[in-house]
């Protein structure tokens, strides 16, 4: 068989992430997706190899384009406190251009989607993005104040993962959703009253 062409692999991969978004991870299969996407069960396997690969390439791709975003986000701010903002309102951002990975990342839990069965290779590419989110967030604190420690890493954790996951996965919940200016405006009130507070001491 021959491999898919790459505008068909995308296509798979597009109506895989839709079908996570609206239906849920544990909803996909591959004929469901080859019928959403119009490419046979075979080439699909033939591409991908099983569904647990395929499901990580899509949590990979959504994951790699919204780190991409966050990134220039905060590398564009005008300030070190502005660029935790312009990181934590990534997600909206990102929303704008393609909500169903953003509803996927928001709103359906990483472990439903990479299980054991990922391969080795995808594991390795995986663990590199955690690496990326996790060099990106110890700028933001060195920065800010300084330090890169475990502490003043927390409190930037705080603003740009869990302050935009508690305010954006309501608005995100039904698919063709955006994210509002005013919970917009909020968030950013909020990852600013975090950061008024600096991070404890690293000897306490």
């Amino acid at each position: 068989m021959p491999r898919p062409r790459t505008h068909d692999l995308d296509q798979v991969l597009d109506a895989a992430e839709h079908l996570i978004a609206t239906r849920g991870a544990d909803e996909l299969t591959v004929r469901g997706l080859a019928t959403e996407s119009g490419v046979s069960n075979g080439a699909i396997y033939h591409a991908f190899g099983s569904l647990p690969a395929l499901l990580a390439r899509v949590w990979l791709r959504a994951a790699t384009d919204f780190l991409d975003r966050q990134e220039t986000l905060a590398a564009g701010a005008d300030d070190p406190e502005e660029a935790v903002c312009a990181a934590a309102r990534a997600p909206a951002v990102f929303a704008g251009d393609r909500p169903d990975a953003a509803r996927m990342l928001l709103t359906v839990r990483k472990e439903s989607l990479l299980g054991p069965r990922v391969p080795e290779e995808l594991a390795e590419t995986l663990h590199a993005l955690d690496n990326r989110l996790l060099a990106l967030l110890v700028r933001l604190a060195r920065a800010l104040w300084g330090r890169g420690d475990g502490a003043a890493v927390e409190v930037i954790t705080t603003c740009v993962v869990d302050l935009p996951t508690a305010l954006f996965r309501r608005e995100l919940a039904w698919p063709g959703s955006a994210v509002g200016t005013d919970t917009q405006r909020r968030l950013a009130a909020a990852v600013r009253a975090v950061l008024a507070i600096p991070p404890p001491d690293r000897r306490s």
